[in-house]
């Protein structure tokens, strides 16, 4: 009964809650996820595909605790236009299931010296699955409790500004509201707003070995507390990068990233968590595979610029 009522807590707090909007997914790496969050973030490497592949398992040991995949894939057609593709799943205890897909589309502006100014669009659709079937209450089943088995389309947009020295971007990745249960009364209980997102970032040379990266991330949605994220990491040699975080109200932050091959990176990030829910959870875990495919090998026989975000 113990565990069934930790579960409930989350489903009731994600999905049928009486507050107005449902949190997207959270990230820890979110500095090398930003396609799936700004459809204007590119980078400019003509020629190269730019995939990543995340997973995140939140809140380890509590019961239902969630569970989120991203992949992306992105590349320049040429100087101006960037398009890719994105998919997230979450899964909150096998129950709640919601798999997103989305095809993004970037036009990009060369200010020369002032950096590149790049404005976006994505669109897609959400597939989104409620199964109680396997969830057995030792309470009175309420009426709300009814599986759900529907898709629908949205869009986003963002606009993304960049040097070699730092990155800022707005973006609202899903603009059109769901709506998900309702009551007899027709109000509407589980409801999806947008969200809006804030990020950031700057590269600060040390000296020619070391390299501070600071960045940070806002997400903000109606009747929902602000996110607010905040990273610090030290890059060595442009191969290892450490550091530290902090979530607002909710988790300290390490991650840990290596460039195991010119083309692949990996990073691990672990959050300590400090909210209610941290007497019964282990923390959450998050790693990342980013990986440059060169098509054409436009950049073998010479030295590629790093790209720091």
């Amino acid at each position: 009964m113990k565990n069934k009522i930790k579960l409930l807590i989350i489903l009731l707090s994600i999905t049928t809650i009486s507050v107005n909007a449902q949190q997207d997914a959270q990230f820890t790496q979110y500095m090398y996820n930003m396609s799936v969050i700004n459809p204007a973030y590119t980078t400019g490497d003509l020629g190269t595909v730019n995939l990543g592949l995340l997973h995140r398992s939140q809140w380890v040991g509590v019961t239902g605790s969630p569970k989120t995949s991203t992949f992306f894939a992105h590349t320049p057609i040429n100087d101006k236009i960037e398009v890719g593709i994105s998919f997230v799943n979450d899964n909150i205890g096998d129950i709640v299931k919601e798999n997103n897909f989305y095809a993004d589309f970037a036009y990009k502006l060369d200010l020369e010296e002032y950096g590149n100014l790049s404005f976006g669009i994505k669109a897609g659709a959400t597939l989104f699955d409620v199964d109680f079937n396997d969830f057995n209450l030792e309470v009175s089943t309420d009426p709300n409790f009814n599986n759900i088995n529907e898709s629908y389309l949205n869009i986003g947009t963002g606009v993304y500004y960049n040097t070699d020295n730092y990155y800022v971007g707005l973006s609202i990745p899903n603009i059109l509201k769901s709506k998900h249960l309702e009551e007899n009364n027709g109000r509407y209980q589980g409801v999806e707003e947008a969200h809006v997102y804030l990020t950031g970032g700057y590269v600060f040379d040390i000296n020619q070995e070391f390299r501070l990266k600071p960045a940070f991330m806002a997400k903000v949605v109606k009747g929902a507390p602000i996110s607010f994220d905040i990273t610090a990491n030290v890059l060595y040699q442009e191969r290892f990068e450490l550091g530290v975080g902090y979530r607002l109200e909710d988790a300290f932050s390490i991650l840990a990233n290596f460039k195991a091959t010119p083309e692949l990176r990996i990073g691990y990030a672990y959050d300590s968590t400090i909210s209610n829910l941290g007497p019964f959870s282990s923390g959450s875990h998050e790693i990342i595979f980013l990986y440059d495919l060169d098509l054409f090998g436009l950049t073998k026989g010479f030295d590629k610029s790093p790209r720091f975000f």
